[in-house]
Formats: structure tokens, sequence, C-alpha cells
């Protein structure tokens, strides 16, 4: 493992990306994408916060509400085909935890095979965002 230098906001412009690939998925009735990025996802913590601003965030880049649910699970991350085709390959901030560590051995894994495997906790899911809130953080 190794540490990064994430540009600060880097991590709210990946949310609104894969805000926008959540949006695309749900629309065509597929499963919502996996968060499996924990310092996207604190993002996402810190911006639920301000329930106004995340609202704006979320119909900005998504064009409609998304609450925070928990999903947990792991294996194959269903979305990074989308994500490729439309922003190119996964930074490195997808692989970095909440506090700047980057897991070097999944970012190789990615860089080598295209694929990410992973475990999430969250997703997001068409709603209001009355449940934005989890029952515990893990920030």
């Amino acid at each position: 493992m190794g540490t990064t230098t994430v540009t600060p906001g880097v991590e709210l412009d990946e949310l609104g990306r894969f805000f926008t690939i959540a949006a695309h998925r749900i629309e065509a009735g597929q499963a919502a994408p996996e968060m499996f990025s924990a310092a996207v996802d604190a993002a996402w913590h810190r911006l639920v916060s301000d329930p106004a601003a995340y609202d704006a965030f979320a119909l900005r880049h998504a064009g409609r509400r998304l609450a925070h649910a928990e999903d947990a699970g792991t294996g194959l991350v269903s979305w990074v085909g989308a994500y490729e085709e439309a922003y190119g390959p996964l930074p490195e901030v997808w692989f970095t935890d909440a506090h700047g560590t980057v897991d070097t051995e999944a970012l190789a894994h990615y860089r080598e095979t295209g694929e990410v495997r992973a475990s999430w906790n969250c997703s997001p899911e068409p709603g209001d965002g009355d449940d934005a809130a989890p029952a515990t953080s893990y920030l």
C-alpha cells in the first residue's frame, strides 16, 4: 500500500461521475453501481451532511435525487466498463481509502486486467435522501 496525493475536489468530481453512471443504470433497469472507494464514499458522506447541497449535487449529476443506501457485497464491480466508455480509465482515487492510502495491489490488478474486484458497503438508489445518513459511519 502507498499514499497518494489526491487533488482536492477529485473525490467530488468522481462522485459526480459515479452519480451519472448510477442514473443511467437505474433508468435502464439495471442494479445501482457499487461504491467500492472509501475515498469517494467519504466525500459522499460529507456531502450528505448538507441536505440542500447534496440534493443540488445529485440533481446536477444524476438528474434526480439519490439516497445513500447500505448495500454490502464483494466481487466484480459491474460498472467499470460504463465508466471507461464515458471517462477513460478509473483514476487512482477509486483505489484509495479515506486516509489517502492507495491499495496498490488492487490498482495494479485493474490496470493489468481491466477488472475491479472489491468489497463495498453502499450504493445509490432513487429516493428523497431521507435515509441518506447511514446508521454507522466508517469515516
